[in-house]
Order: C-alpha cells, then structure tokens, then sequence
C-alpha cells in the first residue's frame, strides 16, 4: 500500500497520507507522493484539493530516523509544500489529530483547514535543537501572525485547535464526530464556486504574500544551516527517539 494514496473524485483531489502506524511521519517517499499529487495540473472537472491523513495523527513531521541518517537542509520538504502552496486550486486540509513541525506546516500551507477539537499544532524544533528555514518561517507569520508564531517557535509546546481557530489560525473547528461533515459542507461550497474565480483569488493571495521572499535573509540562511548541523541537533534528536530529556551545550 502507498504511503501516500490521491485520486480524483468528480470535482476533487483526495489526497491520504497513508502511514498511520508512524503516525504519518514524513520520509522520503511520502514526500515525494505528496508533491507528485500537487504537481500534476488539475483537469477540466476538478474545483479543489483536499488533504487528509489515515490514523488518529495527521502528521508527526519529519521522520526523525530520516533525519538522523540524511542530516541535510529541508529542500525537499520546502519543495513539497510549495507545490501545495502553488497549486492553482484551493486546497483543504482535514486535519484529525495533531499536526506537529512538518505536519503543522503542511496543515497551514493548505488555504483552507477544517480542524477536530481533539487536533492540536506546534513546532517542536527548540526543543530537538533544531530551527525552521526562512521558508518555513514565512508560512507561520503569514497565516499566525509574529505573536503566535513566536509562542509556537520559541516555547515549542503544540497549541490546541481551538485556540488557533479562535485567533483565526484555522478557518474551521468541529467535535471529532461531526468533523467529516464540516469539511463536506465546506467541500461542496468550494466545488460549487467558479473555478476561474477560484484559480485567480489564491493567484491573487499568493502574489500578494510574495513579498517576503525578496528579503534578504542568506546570514538567516547560513544560521539555520549551522544550527541543523549543530552538536545540540544530533543531542536532540537522539534524546527524542531514546525518549530522554535533551542535554543542550550550545554548540
């Protein structure tokens, strides 16, 4: 079975992420079958995209093993979620359970997020002596604002859905019983809407939050780099998967 299943229904693109028993943790091929589902373009019929995850966890982030044996940047993962940012129909995520580091930026990074109130969302990254890419970052001020995105980034704790969706984080908040039917109701507005209306409204948006990538951060690159490639990343890492509290040296 694929780790990542997506196929069209009608007016939709279903996408699953489909590895539940890791609590959909991202590797390499899951990676890859996500941007496969978003890079191809949408057919004549199809009016919105829509993200969900098989299991009680939406999405773990990275899969730390990965991480562990390929220590490089996130260029694949900035890849991935660009081309889910870029897709020129809306896209929905149904976000069940937590979203954590990469499954938090994958929930915001659809335009649209229908949440469980069981569902929560953080960047843990601090607290594995990790930090996230200009990219990354760019995503969470646009959608958190900087209030948010500093408790989400510096405290690293998850947040529950509720309180995202009461700060207007997330658009839509349901019980876990009722929440395939919010997002069906919301499905079926987006599918009833023009798509040509549709396809220049998150143009629109996109162009408009371009703005940011035109500021010089290379110093903010190289910072991240040392910090992924740091003593205090491979310490914490290693005492996240042992289930041990991190010893930090600053170095």
């Amino acid at each position: 079975m694929a780790k990542v299943d997506w196929s069209v229904d009608g007016a939709v693109r279903n996408v699953l992420l489909n590895r539940a028993d890791k609590r959909n943790a991202l590797d390499g091929d899951m990676i890859a079958g996500i941007q496969e589902a978003f890079t191809k373009p949408p057919g004549a019929s199809e009016r919105l995209a829509v993200i969900r995850a098989a299991g009680s966890v939406f999405c773990s982030g990275l899969d730390l093993r990965e991480r562990a044996r390929a220590p490089g940047g996130a260029s694949s993962i900035e890849k991935m979620l660009h081309a889910i940012e870029m897709y020129p129909l809306p896209v929905v995520g149904v976000v069940q359970g937590d979203a954590i580091a990469g499954g938090n930026e994958l929930a915001l990074h659809c335009d649209i997020v229908v949440a469980s109130t069981s569902a929560r969302f953080g960047m843990s990254l601090a607290q594995i002596g990790m930090a996230p890419s200009w990219f990354l970052c760019k995503k969470l001020m646009e959608v958190a604002g900087p209030v948010i995105t500093k408790k989400i980034l510096l405290l690293g704790d998850p947040l529950p859905a509720k309180e995202l969706h009461d700060l207007g984080v997330i658009a839509f908040l349901a019980e876990p019983a009722q929440l395939e039917a919010e997002a069906g109701k919301v499905i079926q507005r987006l599918a009833d809407n023009a798509p040509m209306s549709l396809k220049t409204m998150k143009a629109l948006i996109n162009r408009e939050m371009a703005f940011r990538d035109g500021i010089w951060h290379h110093d903010i690159d190289d910072m991240v780099e040392a910090v992924r490639t740091s003593s205090d990343a491979q310490e914490g890492i290693a005492a996240r998967l042992e289930k041990r509290k991190a010893k930090f040296q600053g170095k």
